[in-house]
Parts: structure tokens; sequence; C-alpha cells
């Protein structure tokens, strides 16, 4: 008979290293957005958006392509940029195993939901005291996010 080994508890990726993988991952996403923004509307993009007259674009390129982009990221690396320079990775909170498509997109609707009503600060500073590290939008998803075993 062969005995099988415990368990080890996964590595459960904290508030502070997550927090420095989302700044990564905005820094990027601001390399990405200004010059399409620029390349729409130029110099004047600024005053144009502070008198609201860029939403239609504002709102593909700043919230429905990094949703896209986050999503897929999430599903076939994963992670994003940030977490994957930090060697995290969003994961399954059961099985460990890649999150589905669908616990994913729970997880980006529910992250969304808490930025558009206001609340990330109390969702996502859960993480600070949560035993698994989870905010709300994992807690949500199932999900967990996890670092590498080589780190």
């Amino acid at each position: 008979m062969v005995d099988n080994p415990p368990q080890l508890e996964p590595r459960y990726a904290g508030f502070w290293l997550r927090l420095g993988a989302s700044v990564i991952d905005v820094v990027i996403l601001l390399a990405i957005i200004a010059p399409i923004e620029i390349a729409v509307y130029g110099r004047e993009y600024p005053a144009l958006a502070m008198a609201g007259k860029t939403l239609a674009v504002d709102f593909w390129t700043q919230l429905v392509l990094p949703l896209l982009a986050m999503i897929v990221l999430w599903r076939y690396r994963s992670a994003t940029p940030g977490l994957m320079l930090m060697s995290a990775r969003i994961v399954d909170a059961e099985t460990l195993a890649p999150a589905t498509i669908g616990k994913l997109t729970l997880r980006a609707v529910v992250l969304l939901l808490m930025w558009l009503l206001f609340i990330p600060l109390i969702g996502v500073l859960w993480i600070a005291f949560d035993k698994r590290k989870q905010g709300w939008h994992d807690k949500a998803a199932k999900t967990v996010v996890i670092r590498s075993a080589d780190d």
C-alpha cells in the first residue's frame, strides 16, 4: 500500500503582493490606453474628457477591452502581467486547478461592480484579513490567488 503524502496548504498571495501586481497592470494599461485616446482625440483629450465628450471611446478603451483582456489573460495564463511578474496565479479555490471561464467571468463582473459601486476598498482590503487571502470577488467566484511553489 502506498502512503499518500499530506497535502500542503498553498501559499496564498497576500494583499501587498496583489496590490503591487495591480499597480503594474494599471501602468501597462495606461501605456496602451493613453496613445489610443490621444490618437483619437489629439492633445485636446483631457479637456474633452472633462467635458464628457469622450465617453463612447472611453467606454471601450477603459472598460470593455481591458475587462475582456483581463478575462482572456486569467483564462489562458491564470494571471495578469502583474501577477505573472509576482509569480502568482488565479486558480479554483477547491481544486487549485485553472479556474473555468465561468468563474473567471463572475470574478471580473463582481470586481467591476465593486469598483462601480465605490466599495472596492472594503472588498479588496478583505484580502489582508482573510485566511485564504480572498477578496469578495474571489469568494463570489470561488477562486484563490496562489504563489508558485518555487518562490
